[in-house]
């Protein structure tokens, strides 16, 4: 059997963020509750209008195109693209060709092709559920509230390899786009889309290309990547041949199905766009790369590397990149510490495992742009309280929780619940003497050589303290003791 090897490229669509749609004054809003209210002639294609370049727009994309080290041109222009279909009011789409706005860069290793501008169309509802006749529900009804939103489109060069790849390449540009503020790129509300272009060919020779359209979510553009890649394997292994066409993913079956044969570059007939002018982009101006530059956030390989440099763990760093409350929180906690100093590791610990474990980060957008889920001060609190030996960790963790319930402050909640470390030795005395009295049976044990009833003894202590003690000391307490009366 012959090895194949897959290339993958993809094309990533996103709707930008702005007040207004590319090339009109019409509201961004295509998800309005009433259908087709976000229109104007201009959008709707009306004879005798003239669309006007958004500004924000243009910028959105270059400084995506900063952001991934790209080059940003210095002339652009706009161009039709032309096909027919019904949610395309003008029956071509403008959009870019030969000049696009960026051309190259990389992500997470991950060369990019291109990244350019161009409008939306409309929204297609098939079979709508408020029509009750049978022959009501088989139509199509459009919503033109979509039509003219501006769109980014960034082609990769075709060199990914698998699915878990081009899912990763995809996840971590949805990251940049939303820390830039350029777009939400919610794939559940189609405001970002994936195309995955893929072919299987022997080492050194060139397959023939294959694109699956209308992904709507990395899991389901990890599974028809991976679907593909053994379609065209096991075509190739019997000595068929593979056509180059569009293919859906039907997730009922868990497989790609023919759309359409593919079309090439000039089927859609690209020339320039005589309404709207060509765009020079000069140096002194607010799209100069030197002028972009400066309003970046701190992107999220730059905060992931930040918090590795730090010594978190990689997932710990992922977690608090993706969710930018708890990132924010662990930034604010740590702000006045020096590197190296415990409490940094500490407070990553409380946040990734007690807080993030308290809450489902699962969801999608479940933690981007949220808000901090408890005070900075109070988490630097409670921190402090375990370095200085206050609470054990055992008590911090019960804190801790009721804290997030709560709001208090951990000093209170500590003094409310008893929950301070006992430290006088009488105490702890009285503790110990109680649990050797109780359990004679497990103390024989232990002196007959099982390890493990210490840690018994220690735990019941540790019960009886309600984790309010020290386990180190109370184990030397406890084995101090058992010496000493026998």
């Amino acid at each position: 059997m012959s090895e194949y090897i897959p290339t993958i490229g993809l094309e990533i669509h996103a709707e930008l963020k702005t007040q207004t749609k590319m090339f009109c004054d019409s509201p961004n809003d295509p998800f309005a509750a009433e259908a087709n209210t976000n229109i104007c002639p201009v959008c709707m294609a009306h004879p005798g209008t003239l669309p006007v370049i958004n500004r924000e727009a243009v910028r959105h994309v270059l400084r995506v195109g900063v952001a991934l080290g790209s080059t940003l041109a210095v002339y652009t222009e706009f161009d039709r693209k032309s096909y027919f279909y019904p949610d395309l009011p003008k029956g071509y789409q403008i959009s870019q060709y030969e000049h696009p706005l960026v051309h190259g860069g990389a992500l997470s290793g991950i060369a990019i092709t291109r990244v350019h501008l161009e409008e939306d169309t409309a929204s297609s509802m098939h079979g709508s559920t408020t029509l009750t006749t049978d022959e009501e529900a088989g139509t199509t009804t459009i919503d033109y509230n979509r039509a003219g939103v501006p769109l980014l489109e960034l082609v990769t060069e075709p060199v990914i390899t698998s699915a878990k790849q081009a899912g990763d390449f995809a996840r971590e540009l949805q990251l940049l786009l939303r820390y830039l503020g350029a777009s939400d790129a919610n794939m559940e509300k189609g405001e970002m889309r994936v195309e995955a272009n893929i072919s299987m060919a022997q080492k050194g020779k060139r397959g023939t290309k294959v694109e699956i359209k209308n992904l709507n979510s990395f899991r389901i553009m990890e599974r028809a990547v991976e679907h593909e890649i053994d379609r065209q394997s096991k075509l190739l292994e019997r000595g068929e041949a593979v056509v180059q066409e569009t293919r859906g993913w039907d997730e009922s079956k868990q497989s790609t199905f023919a759309q359409r044969t593919k079309e090439g570059s000039a089927d859609y007939r690209y020339f320039p766009d005589p309404d709207l002018p060509s765009l020079l982009l000069s140096e002194g101006s607010d799209f100069s790369p030197q002028t972009l530059v400066l309003g970046l956030p701190e992107l999220p390989a730059a905060r992931r590397e930040r918090y590795i440099a730090l010594g978190l763990k990689q997932d710990d760093a992922d977690m608090f990149v993706r969710h930018t409350g708890y990132g924010r929180l662990f930034d604010s906690v740590i702000e006045p510490w020096r590197r190296g100093d415990q409490r940094i590791a500490l407070a990553a610990n409380f946040i990734a495992n007690n807080i993030a474990g308290s809450r489902d980060t699962t969801l999608p957008d479940s933690g981007f742009r949220a808000e901090m889920p408890m005070s900075p001060e109070n988490l630097s609190s409670l921190v402090d309280m375990l370095v200085d030996k206050k609470v054990t960790s055992q008590a911090a963790k019960e804190i801790l929780a009721e804290v997030l319930g709560s709001g208090k402050a951990p000093t209170v909640v500590a003094q409310e619940r008893g929950l301070l470390t006992i430290m006088d030795d009488k105490s702890l005395e009285d503790i110990v003497s109680s649990v050797i009295s109780a359990h004679q049976g497990v103390v024989a044990d232990y002196q007959g050589g099982k390890v493990a009833a210490m840690q018994f003894l220690v735990g019941q202590a540790m019960k009886i303290a309600r984790g309010a003690a020290d386990p180190t000391v109370l184990r030397e307490l406890i084995e101090k003791n058992i010496a000493k009366k026998h």
